[in-house]
């Protein structure tokens, strides 16, 4: 996190008058894209909700301010940052009848020190016009030859890439995944560079046909006017690992170690696993609302349905450290 991020945070989790009652968030989203939500929380409760954005170091800020912190709560956009701040010992856990009736066992800690908010999928974003409608089925088709030359991904090592490996090895075992991730290299258009709607701009020019990408970014391209036709070049195709789902990530939440407002943060963290809050969520960042009974906003319904994968999250984020040491053998951003 830079100086200048940690001021930013220092003074707007400092703004607030002490008397008010708040709950202060560290968070991995930006303050803008959570608004929605805090702004119904404080309309409902009368308590206020201060947010401190910080793309990088949150966890690393958490262990340096120790019990000293402001943050009674965290908010994540991937199962491995919030597992990282529950291995630091930065979170408590924290169980309601609430919590536990709007998140199903799936999207939780076990030791409820996380509960998860939303979903997305990590898809395929084919060329409508030199890939055929239902070609890609599955991840492990991607490393076929025949794909050679076509497809475009950011870094490996980037947390969502790495995401997918570790669901790969946890399906198949190392030395499967080592193969699938150098045919997956082999097949590389050009470079990994860039996030993933860099992807979809080299197919909309012409630079590979397919790439991978979290399905709510294309909620976010469809909004801006200069990506919407990066957008409308490609289609979203949802494919599976063999004999199970398609892999998918969560945005998560936790009760900091040094929650000063622990009331407010639990009424905090509850309202954000509400059918209310979960569709303003899903509708405002594009993804699947998890609450029992909550449905996708009209633009994510239309893009299809698919079944998830069934493997517990928290495999998935114990597969991560071994899932980046194959990435780097393979040298896959070489």
């Amino acid at each position: 996190m830079t100086i200048r991020t940690a001021l930013i945070a220092t003074t707007l989790l400092a703004s607030a008058p002490a008397f008010a009652a708040e709950v202060n968030v560290y968070s991995h989203r930006q303050p803008e894209l959570i608004a929605p939500l805090t702004e119904a929380f404080t309309a409902k409760t009368g308590i206020d909700v201060n947010v401190a954005f910080m793309d990088k170091g949150l966890v690393e800020r958490l262990k340096a301010e120790g019990d000293r912190s402001p943050a009674d709560v965290i908010l994540t956009v991937d199962i491995s940052r919030i597992v990282e701040a529950v291995d630091a010992g930065v979170t408590q856990p924290i169980e309601t009848d609430t919590l536990k009736s709007n998140v199903p066992a799936i999207y939780h800690d076990p030791q409820n020190h996380w509960w998860g908010l939303t979903t997305r999928a990590r898809v395929v974003y084919a060329s409508r016009e030199t890939v055929a409608d239902g070609e890609i089925t599955t991840y492990e088709d991607l490393a076929d030859p025949k794909w050679k030359g076509r497809i475009c991904t950011r870094s490996g090592t980037n947390a969502y890439m790495i995401g997918l490996t570790s669901a790969y090895l946890a399906h198949h075992g190392a030395e499967e995944t080592k193969a699938w991730l150098q045919g997956l290299k082999d097949n590389l258009a050009r470079k990994p560079q860039g996030n993933d709607r860099a992807q979809v701009k080299a197919i909309w020019a012409g630079e590979c046909d397919i790439s991978l990408g979290n399905t709510y970014y294309m909620g976010k391209m469809l909004a801006d006017e200069e990506q919407k036709q990066w957008a409308d070049s490609v289609r979203l195709e949802f494919p599976v690992f063999e004999g199970h789902g398609t892999h998918v990530n969560i945005s998560g939440v936790a009760l900091t170690k040094s929650a000063k407002n622990t009331d407010e943060a639990t009424q905090f963290i509850e309202f954000l696993t509400s059918p209310q809050a979960q569709e303003i969520y899903a509708e405002a960042n594009s993804e699947y609302p998890i609450a029992p009974g909550t449905a996708p906003s009209e633009l994510v319904s239309s893009w299809g349905s698919f079944e998830p994968d069934d493997l517990n999250l928290m495999t998935i984020a114990g597969a991560r450290a071994e899932a980046l040491r194959l990435t780097e053998e393979v040298d896959y951003d070489g």
